[in-house]
């Protein structure tokens, strides 16, 4: 359900390069969360890094929303960037198996496949 990979760039490289792959791609990045930041800021001893990047592809999430509006809760598309024991990764839960437990519309899963190909397209540029 997961896909992640390993990158050799840094963490804060990684980051930069994620929003300018997924705007190549016809993403517009709406959010970042820094949630190693954000719990660190709670007196949390977090020693990772991790920032959430919320991505959105319009025409995708116009089809989507058209099929079935309770869908938004499931949007936008979320990459991760993050460390783990020293390594920075990206990753992001497969849409088309998320969103294959949320609804069996057959025009959905076809959707869901083609912006699957397109997140991991922007993850495996940005490696």
């Amino acid at each position: 359900m997961f896909y992640v990979v390993d990158t050799q760039k840094s963490f804060e490289q990684t980051s930069l390069d994620l929003e300018v792959e997924s705007q190549k791609l016809g993403f517009g990045v709406l959010h970042v969360h820094n949630m190693g930041e954000t719990l660190r800021s709670k007196g949390i001893d977090f020693i990772e890094n991790c920032k959430i990047f919320e991505i959105c592809n319009p025409v995708q999430a116009n089809k989507i929303l058209s099929i079935d509006m309770k869908l938004n809760t499931a949007l936008p598309c979320r990459i991760s960037v993050f460390t783990e024991n020293g390594i920075t990764k990206i990753g992001l839960i497969k849409p088309s198996e998320m969103f294959a437990t949320l609804s069996e519309n057959l025009e959905l899963l076809e959707i869901t496949k083609g912006l699957e190909k397109q997140t991991i397209q922007i993850i495996d540029n940005t490696k």
